[in-house]
């Protein structure tokens, strides 16, 4: 029989509201206010990059494919590589069309994503 003194699974005993653990301290590091510009930076630098890169990697993929240029997508896709890619046009003059355009856009992919998450790392140190 339940003698009232002892807790029972049918009436479990009151909870004591000092017997409570203590709130956790505040965190210190990457996980306080402070860093958090640095890491949303970080991520903007990051996903930037990601995006430049994959458009330089569309429009190659898209041309060693044979892609129809007169799609409107497919127009938009070799705009943006024009654009991403400008600076970087004819650094490698190759008889073969193909590597040409694997070369002269594909160097800027990877300088972007380089560039872009190395920046990103450094952010995320600060």
């Amino acid at each position: 029989m339940y003698s009232g003194n002892s807790p029972s699974p049918y009436h479990p005993a009151p909870a004591d509201p000092y017997s409570a653990a203590p709130p956790p301290a505040p965190r210190s590091g990457r996980g306080n206010q402070r860093g958090v510009g640095a890491d949303r930076l970080a991520l903007i630098i990051h996903s930037l990059a990601d995006i430049a890169a994959g458009f330089l990697g569309l429009w190659i993929l898209l041309y060693l494919l044979e892609a129809n240029h007169a799609n409107v997508f497919v127009d938009f896709v070799h705009g943006m590589a024009d654009w991403l890619a400008g600076w970087s046009q004819d650094i490698f003059m190759m008889e073969t069309e193909g590597l040409r355009v694997f070369f002269n856009y594909g160097l800027p992919a990877l300088i972007y994503l380089a560039v872009g998450h190395g920046a990103a790392a450094w952010l995320r140190r600060l």
